[in-house]
Formats: structure tokens, sequence, C-alpha cells
């Protein structure tokens, strides 16, 4: 058949959140988008079933996170909690901080809700062209762009698409990442495990005391939707191909339980453990599970991706528009590598911890104590929070600059959170008026916030998208300031450079978006 031809500015490879996410902010920044996933239809599955507080305020710049929280659960369900079987009481219990309540730190709230949900809401946020059922094949960087080669599995049909940069978001499995020749490093395979979806009726143990989670030795339940359905899963039985999947959750749900599953779907996935060596090869960029496949405890996976494609779209879409140079992008690797490895060193951590609370169990029971016995977690709901991870980001490379005498920032925070009003840290949230938060200031430009806006406006940046917002003088010392300085704040919400007082030349400002945007 006739091979088409196609020129987009971005290629993006792979059609789950983290690649739709990226699609959504491109479209905003007015880049010319195409998508391809190699699937004929968005996944069924529900995979990942949190979305945290900062993947939400994300999803507020983009207009979307009413709408995902209209179809997640309620505040209630943000909770884990640990049975000896679903039909027993909880013998341990722990919060998902952020998202069961408000956190003074953040004008939203994380959600639970699946992934299958969440997937058509971002799908529909944007206008860009999608391709299901479409697969890359092959890559052949030029000087100036790159071309794919496509698999087009409903029309029998190769196509060649020609783009000046191609983002990977095709998952743990990814065909790019070997295409380009790029290790990883890690535990790598944890295992083999499967998803049963099924409907049965279960309210009769779970209504009164609501979660996200039910841990079991037996493997994990988790509610689907609000309006019901289900999900196991555990260790992949040996042999699959026989195996008869409403007797293994019937068995799951522990003696006595007398239910029989409905069973809808089935899926088989291996948990890995791995960071990749490099986040880019030329104009080719790796984000989410192809950059980084993390264990599912703790929810870390899918929303790190979401936080590598913020960190990205405004950098890719100021070389594409030329308010910044190539180099740029090379910050993209320097910020969001570090931050993958401390999160799996996190989430295998949290794995550990999983496994530790149901072994002390087991030999608390063996010990001979009553299945009532008071159980301790290995963790205080401090460290459970993992605000640290999730809000206390804090980026050191040459797209943020810290000559205000700022010291840089640790290399690992810890899993607590103290907002910080300095270069690299993300803007810290608080009321500018009872409705608008320093969050909602940014969007697609940078944002100078100062007590004295008269005076920064006299030294304005013509050539890169730039908006002053006035900050009342009440908050200049939260933000380390005083009434004449000013903080830059990047497209992405972290703090780019600082002043403490009135600008030192005409030029400032706009030398310091130039070092910014030169990465």
């Amino acid at each position: 058949m006739a091979v088409a031809n196609a020129e987009v500015d971005v290629l993006i490879v792979g059609g789950g959140p983290v690649g739709l996410t990226a699609r959504a902010l491109l479209e905003r920044w007015g880049v010319r988008v195409l998508l391809v996933e190699k699937h004929a239809e968005l996944s069924p599955f529900p995979r990942s079933r949190l979305v945290n507080v900062r993947s939400m305020e994300i999803y507020r710049q983009l207009g979307l996170a009413d709408r995902i929280a209209a179809n997640a659960f309620a505040p209630e369900y943000a909770r884990v909690r640990f049975r000896d079987t679903l039909h027993d009481r909880d013998f341990a219990t722990a919060a998902m901080v952020g998202v069961n309540a408000p956190v003074p730190e953040s004008p939203v709230i994380g959600v639970v809700t699946s992934q299958d949900r969440l997937e058509p809401t971002l799908l529909a946020a944007a206008d860009a062209e999608v391709r299901f059922g479409v697969e890359l094949v092959d890559l052949a960087e030029e000087a100036e762009s790159v071309t794919a080669l496509l698999a087009d599995h409903r029309r029998g049909a190769e196509t060649r698409v020609r783009a000046r940069y191609v983002l990977a978001a095709d998952g743990a499995s990814s065909t790019v990442r070997p295409l380009l020749g790029i290790g990883t490093e890690g535990p790598g395979a944890l295992g083999g495990f499967t998803t049963v979806v099924f409907d049965a009726d279960l309210n009769r143990w779970c209504a009164d005391q609501p979660a996200g989670i039910y841990f079991t030795p037996h493997g994990s339940f988790a509610p689907l939707y609000p309006e019901g359905g289900w999900a196991w899963f555990g260790a992949t039985p040996e042999d699959t191909a026989d195996a008869d999947w409403p007797d293994v959750v019937s068995r799951a749900l522990g003696p006595g339980a007398d239910v029989r599953a409905e069973v809808l779907r089935v899926q088989h996935w291996v948990m890995n453990a791995f960071v990749a060596e490099r986040f880019l090869r030329g104009r080719i960029l790796l984000a989410g599970d192809a950059a980084h496949a993390l264990p599912i405890i703790g929810g870390l996976g899918m929303n790190t991706g979401l936080a590598d494609v913020h960190n990205l779209c405004w950098k890719l879409a100021g070389v594409l528009h030329g308010w910044a140079e190539p180099s740029l992008l090379r910050s993209y690797e320097t910020e969001r590598h570090p931050v993958a490895l401390r999160t799996l060193r996190q989430a295998v951590a949290n794995t550990q911890l999983m496994v530790q609370v149901l072994t002390r169990r087991r030999d608390q029971l063996q010990s001979g104590e009553p299945a009532s016995a008071e159980f301790e977690l290995p963790w205080s709901e401090r460290f459970f929070a993992q605000l640290g991870l999730v809000l206390g980001v804090t980026y050191d490379s040459a797209a943020v600059l810290t000559g205000d005498g700022t010291p840089p920032p640790p290399p690992d925070g810890g899993t607590e959170y103290v907002p910080a009003a300095e270069p690299g840290h993300r803007m810290p949230h608080f009321w500018l008026t009872p409705d608008r938060s320093t969050l909602d200031v940014f969007g697609e430009w940078f944002t100078l916030l100062t007590p004295d806006p008269s005076r920064w406006a006299q030294h304005t940046d013509a050539h890169r998208p730039l908006r002053i917002e006035p900050l009342p003088t009440e908050h200049a010392d939260l933000c380390g300031i005083h009434p004449h300085g000013a903080l830059l704040i990047r497209p992405d919400g972290h703090i780019g450079a600082r002043w403490h007082d009135r600008p030192s030349s005409d030029g400032t400002l706009h030398h310091a978006l130039t070092a910014i945007t030169r990465g």
C-alpha cells in the first residue's frame, strides 16, 4: 500500500495518562502534536489508582481537576486497610494524606480513581490527532528532525512521520528505549502479577469501612468505581491457561466468603523497578514508565510521569517557538533523573514495608495471639504521607538561578515537606484572594510575582512569554523578599530566580530569562 507522510512538531508515542497529559500541555502551548498508541483503544484495566495532590495541581492548571474529581471516589476512600481476609475486620489501617482530606500546602486534594476513568477525560482535553492501533517500529534521527516508521495495524499500512522531537511515553516495555540503546539501573523485574476485574457484592464487608485498597495475604482488593466493580491483583498462578479465575478470586476472599465472582477481564503484568540511564538522546526523550518503572505501592509511578511531562513540555514549546535554546532540553534529564532515582528508592522501600506488615501479622497469629491483638504499622502517618516526594521536589540545574545566596537543594529531603520560596522549589501555595492560589497564576508563560509590579514592569522581556502578578505585601516575608523584590516562576510552577530587592539594572530580568531558557 502507498506510504503516507506527515510532519508534526512532536510525535508522542504512547496513549496512557502521561502521553495524553503531554498532548494536552503541548496543545496549550500551540505545538503541533500527533499521538500514536499501539493498542486499538484506551486501556480497559484500572492500572493506576491514585492521582496525587501534585498531579491534581497540574490538572487544575489544565482546567481538568473538577472533572477528574467528579468521576473519582469520595475522600473517605483514601485509605488503605489490612485484613487477614477481606471479610475480616481491619488489623491495621492508614490514611492517604493529601487525598483523604485537604492539606494546607495545596489548593487541591488528590483523588482515588481508576486509570480507565481518568484516560477518557484526558483524551477529551485536547484536539490534537490521536491514532489508535498504530505502533512505532523504527526511528531515524536527522540533523533537524526524527523520522518515525509507524505500522498501522487497522489499515495494514506503514507510514513515515517526520517530527522535530519524539516523546516516548510507551511504558516499561518501551519500544523506543532499546532502539536508542539506553539501558536501565535498578532491581528490574520484581515478579509477575495478575489483575482480575470482576463484579460481586462485597458491600457487607466494605461499605462501612471504605478504602482505596484492601491488602490481604491472599492478594489485594480494590473497588473500581463509585457505582461498583472490583479488582483483585496478586501473584500470577503457575497455570494461567487453565486457571478458573472466578475460583481464584473466591479462594482469595477467604474461607466462608461464599461469593462467586463474575469475572469480566484478566490482565497479566510484570512489576518492574528501574530507572533509565538516560532520559534523552538527541531529539528523542523518554517520560513516564519508559523512563522509570516503579513498584505500585504508594501510587508513585503514574504521578512521577505526569511531573516529567509538566517539567518537559514548556521547554519543548520554548525551543519549538524559538524563545528557548535547544540546550534547555538537557535540563529535563538533569532535573528529573535524580527525582526518579529518589522515588524508586522510596517505592522499593514501600514495597518492603508492605511485606513486613504481612509477615509480622503472620508471625503474630502463629504465636497464638488473638486476631484482635493490637498491631502497629512500621511507619508513622507523616512518613506515609510522602509529601516530600509529592510537593517537595527541588531542581538544581542551569535552568534555575541561585545567585541570591540560596544554598543548593539537599540530595534527598526525605518524605516530609517543608514549603520554601527558594529557587528550584515548587512555588508554595497560599491564597492571594479567597479563591485564587499562588499556583493559579502560572500557565503558558513565566510569572514574575512581586509586591512592586510597576517597578518591574519597566524591565519586561518582549522575547519570552511573561506576566507580572502583584504579590500582596503581607506575603513578601513568606517568599523571602523585600517590598521591592520578586520571584520569577517557570511555567511548571518551580521558582527559576529570586531577587530579595529591586532589580540591580535594566537588564536584570532579561538576563535571568535568557539564562534560564538557555539551560
